[in-house]
């Protein structure tokens, strides 16, 4: 249930503007980010605590050719998603958060991660001052691809 409610706060929404309806997870395109979640070995997800309770997550997954994702760069990459409750965000969580996703993933072989971001959202400074590279523009949403490495 918690990945259900970090996908939900993942999507962006510009200033101004209403929330989208908690429903909105269901459609295929969003909730392929965590249907069946853990089938394989590149499902894996890091949950941030404070004072014993959830406050953020970044997971990642493959996808293929057929279900891409809205930052798919290839069927060997992983794309995350990240999100942090408003009240924790600003204070190192998200930076601390794909420190440890970028470890998981070296772990098991992987040399690169990719990610989807709404170029109006202040998390793309977040990405790009951690590495992320611009990949390809979609218009109102970059692609960012980081190598990884030990």
């Amino acid at each position: 249930h918690f990945l259900e409610a970090m996908l939900y706060e993942a999507l962006f929404v510009p200033e101004g503007q209403p929330k989208f309806p908690k429903s909105i997870i269901n459609r295929p395109e969003i909730y392929k980010y965590i249907r069946d979640w853990n089938r394989n070995e590149f499902d894996i997800a890091i949950v941030a605590i404070s004072d014993d309770e959830l406050i953020g997550a970044v997971w990642g997954r493959r996808f293929d050719e057929e279900s891409k994702g809205y930052g798919f760069v290839d069927v060997k990459t992983p794309e995350i998603s990240m999100a942090i409750q408003a009240e924790f965000r600003g204070r190192g969580v998200g930076t601390e958060l794909l420190k440890q996703i970028e470890i998981a993933y070296l772990e098991i072989g992987v040399k690169q991660l990719s990610l989807s971001v709404d170029k109006r959202n202040r998390a793309k400074v977040l990405y790009e001052r951690n590495g992320y590279d611009f990949f390809v523009d979609l218009e109102t949403a970059v692609t960012l691809l980081k190598k990884i490495k030990n």
